[in-house]
This record gives C-alpha cells, sequence and structure tokens, in this order.
C-alpha cells in the first residue's frame, strides 16, 4: 500500500524512578527531511493529488458548475426580458411622443383656423358696424342738408325782408320821411339777382 512508515518512536523513561514523564523520541537517523519533501513519499503525494483534483473537478463539473450555469442563464434571460421590455417601453414612449406632436400641431393648425375666423368675423362685424354708422351719418348728414337749405331758404326769405326793412330805415334816415315801399322791395330783388 501506500503507507509510509511512522517517523516516531516511543522510547523507554531514562530518568529515575520518580520521574513521571514520558516522551517520544526521533532518532536523528531516521529523520533527515521533513516528510512531503522526502522524495520516498512523492509517488503517494501524486496519487493523492491526482485523486483529489480529480473529485474537486467532478465536483466543479457535476454540482458548481451546472448551477452557475443556471444562475448565469437565469440571469441573463432576465436582461434579456429586461432589454426587450425596455425596447417595448422606448417604441410606446415614442410613439406616444409623435402622438403628442401631430396633435400639437393639429392644435396649431385649429387654432391658427379659429384665429382667422375670428379675425374675419371681426372684420365683418367691423365692417357692418361701419356701413350702419355711415347710413346714419348719411341719414343725419341729408337731414343736416335739408336743414341747412330749409334754414337757408328761409333766410333767404328774410334777406329780402331784412333787406326792404333796411333800405326803408335808411332811405328815411336819408330823405326824412316814410318811403313808398313797393319801390324798395323791387329795388331790393333786382339787387338780388
Amino acid at each position: 500500500m501506500f503507507v509510509t512508515s511512522a517517523y516516531a518512536q516511543e522510547t523507554a523513561p531514562a530518568a529515575a524512578e520518580g520521574d513521571t514523564h514520558a516522551g517520544t523520541a526521533v532518532p536523528a537517523a531516521e529523520h533527515e527531511a521533513f516528510p512531503p519533501f522526502d522524495a520516498k513519499t512523492f509517488p503517494s503525494q501524486i496519487l493523492w493529488l491526482v485523486i483529489t483534483f480529480g473529485l474537486f473537478y467532478l465536483f466543479l463539473k457535476r454540482v458548481v458548475m451546472p448551477r452557475l450555469g443556471g444562475i448565469i442563464d437565469v440571469r441573463s434571460d432576465r436582461i434579456t426580458q429586461d432589454i426587450d421590455h425596455a425596447a417595448r417601453l422606448k417604441g410606446e414612449a415614442d410613439a406616444a411622443v409623435a402622438a403628442y406632436e401631430q396633435e400639437l400641431a393639429e392644435a396649431k393648425v385649429n387654432a391658427n383656423k379659429i384665429g382667422q375666423q375670428a379675425n374675419d368675423a371681426a372684420k365683418a362685424q367691423a365692417e357692418g358696424t361701419r356701413k350702419k354708422l355711415e347710413a346714419e351719418l348719411e341719414k343725419k348728414l341729408g337731414e343736416a342738408e335739408a336743414s341747412i337749405a330749409s334754414i337757408k331758404a328761409k333766410a333767404m326769405k328774410e334777406v329780402g325782408t331784412i333787406a326792404e326793412d333796411t333800405t326803408s330805415a335808411i332811405v328815411e334816415a336819408l330823405v326824412g320821411g316814410k318811403a313808398d315801399k313797393s319801390e324798395i322791395a323791387a329795388a331790393v330783388k333786382s339787387a338780388s339777382r
């Protein structure tokens, strides 16, 4: 077998009867080197190294590596799912942004239309109000012109009377008597033509 002999040997008590110490002694000739470095034990050490390495390799291959592989696969699947989920959410966010921008553009177009319609309506209302005011002003202007014409005509009628009265007063003051009203009226009419 691969068992090596022991290097320690038990020795008999060397001292007196009262000495209660028993000990072991290793003769110097039998133990020349530290056992792991002794060339006689190399084959046994190499065999146990191969057996231990083989068992450790089998343990790693059969137990540890499958568990690590399973953990790595689970994490890889989870990472893939998270990346897919993130890509899906990014797509949804991009679609939401595109829809928002489209709605914003439509809202701007509608706002411009509403603003243009309000502007057109205000212009039409202002134009209607302006025409109504112009019509009222034309009517008032016509009434004022008619009133002025009537006042002018009345004044012109009275101008003849006033002129006759004034002429009559001037003639009376100059001549010193009463003048003929018919002559004065004929003179005023001929002068006003």
